[in-house]
């Protein structure tokens, strides 16, 4: 680590730092739904066009292919992950209601759970009692710590109706970029591909950047990473068109 690496280190550390830190907000859902459905809609509306192109057919045909799995593909990716989120938030609930019973039928059972969970940590005699008594005097302290140790679940759960909302609105937003050349009709056939190659890349490198955000990696290689996730099926998906093209023998349209 270098001098100024480890000074930058040490300001972050400072308490107010730390303080500022840990009040704020972690990254929202909404960013990593939102990169979700972005990388889902390119991937798939591109791959449609590149395999659409690779069969010869019309930009009239790959527009058509192209919009309906836009909107069937991010209709089912928004409902499939609504049901994720709320099975999630059901699951996190029904956790709730066991504990909220357990601490009003045997109290003093739940109590120790919480002092074995903490002694297992470290704490020990006095201190380790005060840590028990704080926790179990606030029902909601008490039961979302049970939550989080004994049964390893984060107790803040996102909206699904938003985050179904949201990776339906990224699906559509980022998964029209690659139709857009299609809807020229002054451009060849082959320029057309050739724009929308260049606006999918761009999107693929720019939603990978944007993941890096949401998984603390670096940018560059985030944004690269997905831009060969992306191409990579794009590619398959031009290959299949053109060897399919060839085994049923379809003209260019």
């Amino acid at each position: 680590m270098s001098k100024q690496q480890r000074q930058r280190l040490q300001e972050e550390h400072t308490p107010a730092r730390v303080h500022q830190r840990l009040s704020a907000p972690g990254p929202s859902n909404r960013l990593s739904d939102a990169v979700l459905g972005g990388i889902d809609g390119c991937v798939t509306t591109f791959a449609v066009v590149a395999g659409a192109y690779g069969a010869g057919f019309s930009a009239n045909v790959a527009l058509v292919l192209g919009f309906a799995n836009l909107l069937a593909d991010g209709f089912s990716m928004a409902v499939s992950n609504y049901e994720s989120v709320k099975a999630q938030s059901e699951y996190v609930d029904s956790i709730r209601r066991t504990e909220e019973e357990h601490i009003r039928v045997v109290p003093e059972g739940e109590r120790e759970e919480i002092r074995q969970i903490y002694a297992s940590r470290g704490f020990s005699g006095e201190l380790l009692e005060q840590v028990v008594e704080v926790i179990t005097a606030d029902r909601k302290q008490w039961i979302d710590t049970m939550v989080r140790e004994e049964y390893g679940v984060q107790t803040e759960v996102p909206d699904p109706w938003q985050a179904g909302l949201v990776t339906f609105a990224a699906f559509l937003v980022v998964g029209l970029v690659p139709l857009l050349p299609f809807l020229a009709p002054s451009l060849s056939l082959l320029q057309q591909f050739q724009i929308s190659s260049v606006l999918a890349a761009v999107m693929f490198f720019a939603i990978g950047s944007l993941k890096s955000y949401v998984l603390a990696r670096p940018v560059l290689k985030s944004g690269l990473m997905t831009l060969l996730t992306g191409g990579g099926a794009a590619s398959l998906a031009y290959v299949t068109g053109a060897l399919l093209r060839g085994v049923f023998g379809i003209d260019a349209l």
